[in-house]
Parts: C-alpha cells; structure tokens; sequence
C-alpha cells in the first residue's frame, strides 16, 4: 500500500451504496485516503433518495455521477469493496477485498435509504481505522 492508501467501492448501479460509501470515506478520512467509486452496469444517475439522505447528515454527493468499473480502477486501489456486483469485479493478486452485504436502496424512499445509509458510515469509520487514518467527524 502507498503512503496514501486508494479504496475503490463497486456495486452494480453506482448509484446508491457505492455513492453513499465514497461520500462518507472522502469526508471522514479527511482526504487521508483516495477514493473511487464504479459499477458494473452504471445508471444514468445517482439515486436521489441517496442524495437526500447523505444530505441530512451534511454531506454533498449531488455533483456524483454513476461510472463504469474499468480494470485500471481496480488495479489502482490497494482496497476494493464490493456490493453486490457479484463474479464481474475483476480480482488482482496483491489487493485487498472486502464483500459488503447491504440492502440495495434502489427504489426507495429516504425513509429505507437511511438504515443503508447508517450501516455503511459504520462499515466505513472500521475501514478507516483498519487503514490506520484518523477519523475525522462531520460538520455541518
């Protein structure tokens, strides 16, 4: 792993967990930690529900656009987490895969989005602190 360590989240649509996931490691590593975000089959656009949720706990994720999953992207990480894209991530020796099981907010209203939305600022704080980076705690 580099000085600054690269964590890439990948979900099919790159549109709600992926997103959601991206926003809370930009701002709770601080900018300690580059991130990326992709999906196998990328939707026109992020989910507004996740929008609205992440909003509420003061983070900004409206400019976000869904991308594809290139193998560049996985090559330069040191961390790829997976949600849910099955066998099409591409697997390099060497990297670190983590598999997150969550709830696809795809469909939903902000009511369901927000326990997604909380289990994956946990998940996140634990890898931030796996890749030994201060967590820093929102403001808003």
């Amino acid at each position: 792993m580099s000085d600054t360590p690269s964590v890439l989240f990948v979900c099919v649509h790159n549109a709600g967990r992926s997103q959601m996931a991206a926003g809370f490691l930009q701002h709770l590593s601080g900018g300690a930690v580059e991130v990326r975000s992709a999906g196998s089959e990328p939707a026109d656009q992020v989910n507004p529900s996740a929008v609205e949720a992440m909003h509420e706990v003061g983070i900004d994720i409206t400019a976000e656009t869904p991308k594809v999953l290139t193998t560049e992207a996985v090559q330069a990480s040191d961390v790829v987490i997976t949600m849910g894209c099955g066998d099409t991530c591409p697997f390099y020796p060497g990297k670190r895969y983590e598999d997150w099981v969550l709830e696809d907010p795809a469909g939903k209203g902000v009511e369901a989005v927000r326990p997604i939305r909380d289990e994956i600022r946990a998940r996140v704080v634990a890898l931030i602190e796996s890749l030994d980076v201060p967590v820093q705690e929102l403001t808003r």
